[in-house]
């Protein structure tokens, strides 16, 4: 069983009737994807794709089992729609949307942590378990079936690389998941790295981290802090940024000095971290520990 999805996991999508929404739930469909209803408000009683819409979260989670609510709405929605599935106890929210209002943001996250949903966004391409069953707007294609090595990434398109990549070279991924590129966001590296501690599918990790905030050095402190059970890989996009000008991502900007590249390897290497220059250096160093290559010689080319 895969962490957070797989294919038992029943899946609503708030926004469905949109463009973006019927297309993507077309394409979960086509993988085999548990969608059990879709959600916007005016349009229940429709159908789309053989699943049907409801006006509200609470028809929906009083017809079915809900897992997992994908939301795919515009931003200024954002907000009402994930109240209305915390409300209503669905484990599991993805937010997709990208120009989340921060202080919507803020108060999402603060009412999920109180109910104990966990929140995965906003600003993210989504969670997919190769072969089983994904949420987002990944191209199914490039994931291959199934791996060892689990792939934790603040960018998607890295995600689709590095994925393709371990795909090709036979080793393959278990789980990737976008936990989204916004300053704030629900579900963090630490978090994702927590989950991850006990699954017996993940043998290793990859963190694909970015210029800006402070994640990635919470995750070396948490990894400080334990007994990590999994090799650890981690690349940082944004070597060359220069300070103060943002980078593709909302969170991706280095202010005051604080969230530079150089200074997130430094600390995820203390950590017993193998940090990478490059995706092409990534892979070949996951390749090496693949092949039988462990720590004490990957840490001397670190």
């Amino acid at each position: 069983m895969s962490i957070i999805i797989d294919q038992n996991t029943n899946v609503i999508v708030q926004g469905m009737t949109g463009t973006q929404g019927s297309y993507h739930t077309q394409k979960m469909l086509e993988y085999g994807v548990k969608v059990v209803a879709g959600v916007t408000p005016g349009r229940g009683g429709t159908v789309i794709h053989g699943v049907p819409v409801y006006d509200t979260v609470k028809e929906a989670v009083q017809k079915f089992k809900v897992d997992l609510a994908m939301i795919m709405v515009p931003a200024p929605f954002v907000y009402a729609a994930a109240i209305e599935s915390i409300d209503n106890k669905v484990p599991t929210i993805l937010i997709l949307t990208e120009h989340v209002p921060v202080h919507d943001t803020m108060r999402i996250m603060a009412l999920a942590k109180r109910n104990g949903v966990r929140v995965i966004g906003p600003n993210t391409m989504g969670i997919i378990a190769p072969g089983k069953a994904k949420a987002g707007v990944m191209p199914v294609f490039l994931y291959g079936n199934g791996g060892k090595v689990t792939v934790v990434s603040r960018s998607g398109t890295l995600c689709h690389e590095s994925a393709s990549n371990l795909m090709y070279r036979g080793i393959g991924v278990n789980l990737v998941m976008g936990i989204g590129g916004d300053p704030i966001i629900g579900t963090s590296f630490t978090d994702a790295l927590k989950l991850l501690k006990d699954d017996e599918e993940t043998k290793a990790v990859i963190l694909i981290g970015e210029i800006g905030g402070s994640r990635e050095e919470e995750a070396a402190e948490y990894l400080k802090s334990v007994d990590y059970p999994k090799k650890v890989f981690a690349f940082i996009a944004g070597r060359y940024s220069p300070p103060g000008k943002k980078m593709g991502h909302a969170g991706a900007i280095i202010e005051k000095g604080v969230g530079s590249a150089s200074a997130k390897l430094e600390k995820l290497a203390e950590a017993g971290v193998v940090i990478t220059g490059s995706i092409e250096d990534l892979i070949k160093k996951v390749e090496d520990w693949h092949n039988g290559r462990y720590p004490e010689e990957l840490a001397k080319e670190a």
